[in-house]
């Protein structure tokens, strides 16, 4: 009897035994199958079956076999170990129905973990582009996780800017409202005899009816306070923004004081800088301000002629009479949009420049204006730009297009470049040009205005994209816009531009 029970106890802890062992190698299994692949096995055999179904035939070319070993360790993962009470009748004819039950069968009691992994396993042995695919799920996972991250981080510090501008909103609105009460406190304090007085005249034997009425004028004697307070800040600014432009008008005066001086003491040459001085300390300031602004005017009205007729003066002293800023230049895309609304009309219009013709735009300054803006382009070929300045009174505010070919525009320039600096381009010195150009043409350097290059020309890619810029207006003139095409030999050029001046 003993060893019948030792025996019951024996065959009734087999099982138990082969069950834990099962537990335990199905946990190793899937830890495995966790840090060779990054996915867990249910997910895996997932991915690796829609993978199957979804190239089998297509990216995937398998055997008769191999198929019949995939679909076996499928139907053990979905359905267990094969049971042929269960089992489906099969046809006479049935011969794949039959394999595949065969195969099945092979399987024997191994468990669904187990399947899965066979499953996988001979996936990946039998096509290549298995893994690959994996890898890239894996990968975007992985982006997705980390975009994920990184967006709850992002909301989670903009939670906590949020909150932590809020409480700085409290904590501002209670320190103003601690602020405002103990300044009504204090005011209360201080008038607060005085309206009981005036409240007791007014209901007398009424305690009631005083508190109501001292509380109202105190309130009312809080915000004329406040109101005085505000009115006498913005006094208080007013008078700092005037005393900051009187300072900087006096800084200007000084400036043009010196300036004026310095242009009286180089056109008269009885004036040295000792006597100037000596006048300008001696003399009042207003009373020196209206002298030398009448002489100013003079100095600046005579300069040009003296530009013109002595070649000292135009050759070194011409930038102290002319302050001239640098233009602002830059390109936009939207090129074909740009040609639509010139053509249509909505601009200045469009020139054909001829093979080794130069076209100069003529474009007054406006009184009511303060810059000058151009805007250009052409078809599939560049073209040469440049921009000068003509010191000269605007004969008409209309803007005027003059063509020129090459042989011409050089005889144009010689007399452009009579007041400028030298131009490096120009293979010489420009004094030297301006010098034999003075004795070849004496009346036309007595009669033609200065003219000072604002841009020089050159080749601009503007097939591509919009050239824009802009230039802040020097003095009263004419802008003078060159497009250049003398270096093209037989192909004329489409120039679309358009030209306008801000307030």
């Amino acid at each position: 009897m003993e060893g019948a029970a030792d025996k019951r106890g024996k065959s009734i802890s087999a099982p138990t035994t082969a069950t834990s062992a099962t537990t335990a190698t199905t946990t190793t299994t899937a830890s495995t199958i966790a840090e060779k692949w990054g996915f867990p096995l249910q997910e895996l055999y997932r991915m690796a079956f829609t993978f199957y179904k979804q190239n089998s035939g297509k990216a995937i070319h398998l055997s008769y076999e191999d198929n019949l070993k995939l679909i076996a360790f499928k139907q053990q993962a979905s359905l267990g170990p094969f049971n042929t009470t269960h089992a489906p009748a099969l046809g006479v004819l049935d011969v794949i129905g039959r394999d595949r039950q065969q195969h099945w069968q092979l399987l024997g009691d191994i468990s669904r973990e187990q399947a899965m992994e066979g499953f996988i396993d001979l996936l990946d042995t039998m096509c290549s582009a298995f893994r690959p695919y994996i890898e890239a799920v894996r990968q975007n996972r992985d982006a997705t996780l980390k975009a994920d991250l990184k967006r709850m981080e992002q909301e989670k510090e903009e939670r906590m800017k949020r909150e932590r501008e809020q409480k700085e909103l409290l904590e501002e609105g209670y320190k103003e409202e601690l602020q405002r009460r103990q300044l009504q406190d204090a005011l209360n304090k201080q008038t607060y005899q005085q309206f009981k007085l005036y409240a007791e005249k007014q209901f007398p034997g009424n305690p009631e009816q005083q508190a109501v009425l001292i509380h109202q004028l105190q309130r009312e004697h809080y915000h004329q306070y406040m109101q005085q307070l505000h009115m006498h800040n913005q006094n208080q600014e007013r008078e700092k923004e005037k005393d900051k432009e009187c300072v900087q008008g006096h800084i200007q005066s000084q400036s043009q004081v010196q300036s004026q001086g310095q242009g009286q003491s180089r056109g008269n040459n009885n004036n040295n800088p000792s006597d100037l001085t000596s006048a300008m300390e001696n003399l009042q300031l207003h009373e020196f301000e209206a002298q030398q602004h009448g002489q100013g005017q003079l100095q600046l009205q005579e300069a040009p002629i003296q530009l013109l007729e002595n070649d000292h003066v135009a050759g070194d002293d011409y930038d102290d009479y002319v302050m001239i800023r640098p233009a602002k230049i830059w390109t936009r895309p939207d090129i074909e949009q740009f040609k639509t609304e010139v053509s249509a009309g909505d601009g200045d219009g469009v020139i054909t420049i001829g093979h080794g013709d130069t076209v100069t735009v003529r474009v007054p300054t406006n009184l009511n204006g303060k810059c000058i803006f151009w805007e250009f382009a052409t078809d599939n070929y560049d073209i040469g730009f440049g921009i000068y300045f003509e010191w000269a009174k605007p004969v008409t505010n209309e803007v005027t297009v003059h063509v020129s070919d090459s042989d011409e525009d050089e005889d144009c320039v010689d007399e452009d470049y009579l007041s400028t600096t030298e131009d490096l381009e120009s293979g010489g010195s420009l004094s030297q040009q301006q010098d034999r150009h003075a004795l070849n043409n004496p009346n036309v350097a007595a009669t033609k205005a200065p003219i000072s290059i604002i841009v020089p020309i050159y080749r601009r890619e503007c097939y591509n994209e919009v050239y824009v810029g802009s230039h802040s207006y020097p003095g009263e003139g004419v802008y003078l816009l060159k497009f250049d095409n003398s270096y093209s030999i037989w192909r004329s050029k489409t120039l679309y531009y358009r030209v306008y001046y801000e307030r």
